[in-house]
């Protein structure tokens, strides 16, 4: 039989394990731009990745933006935080990210240039189609090319519109199956905002296998502009 400082000490080195695999608390961060500090925070059920500065994760991040835009936070679901801090796969079945453009990081952004920036970003994106079921439409797009679903918000400080894309299938590993590859889909909301005389990009990710996956984007994409408009009004 084991003694107990033996025990002891495997039941504290398990719980310090397990501490250390559990995000903290999302907090927000603030983020100097020139002279303007912006306040970032992630949605609920998020943790903020980049702020590990792991190379794996950076890596990841910059897969999703440009090299002309600054990450300034990558969020990760606390499940997947939970699986990469303990050096598992995380799923990554729904992730975001917020960047603003590295030539306009430090300097005063203003209206007329924010507009200049909006019709950069979306003038290549064509016009959204007129359907109701968009697992439908993207049955019907080529595999891997996102396109515009619709446009969901546009004032004069702010641009928030959804993209879709059907993904190649996974096909199976099993030597003998009969089974057809699933349709992958993916949705993502993108929101263009002027935030304290700076321009953000503000990216949401998600899988799309039922209509509820499209109630949660459209809401969380709500929540998190105006939760940012928030933190950062004087």
């Amino acid at each position: 039989m084991e003694s107990m400082p033996l025990l002891t000490g495997l039941r504290a080195a398990l719980a310090a394990l397990l501490f250390a695999a559990t995000p903290t608390l999302a907090a927000p961060v603030a983020v100097q731009l020139g002279d303007i500090r912006i306040v970032l925070d992630t949605p609920p059920g998020f943790a903020d990745a980049a702020g590990t500065g792991s190379p794996r994760v950076l890596e990841l991040a910059e897969t999703l933006t440009s090299a002309s835009n600054r990450i300034l936070l990558f969020g990760i679901t606390d499940a997947d935080f939970r699986r990469f801090t303990v050096g598992d796969t995380p799923e990554m079945r729904r992730y975001l990210i917020a960047v603003t453009p590295r030539a306009h990081e430090r300097y005063y952004v203003s209206p007329s240039d924010f507009e200049r920036y909006v019709s950069d970003v979306t003038h290549n994106l064509g016009k959204p189609p007129e359907v109701a079921d968009y697992r439908k439409f993207l049955e019907t797009t080529p595999e891997n090319k996102p396109v515009l679903l619709a446009e969901m918000r546009r004032d004069e400080a702010l641009l928030s519109f959804m993209m879709g894309a059907r993904l190649a299938p996974i096909e199976s590993q099993h030597l003998f199956t009969w089974e057809k590859p699933k349709p992958r889909y993916l949705l993502s909301t993108t929101t263009l905002l002027l935030l304290r005389h700076r321009a953000l990009s503000l990216s949401i990710y998600t899988g799309y296998d039922s209509p509820q996956d499209l109630d949660w984007l459209l809401y969380t994409t709500k929540r998190w502009i105006e939760d940012l408009k928030r933190l950062n009004r004087r």
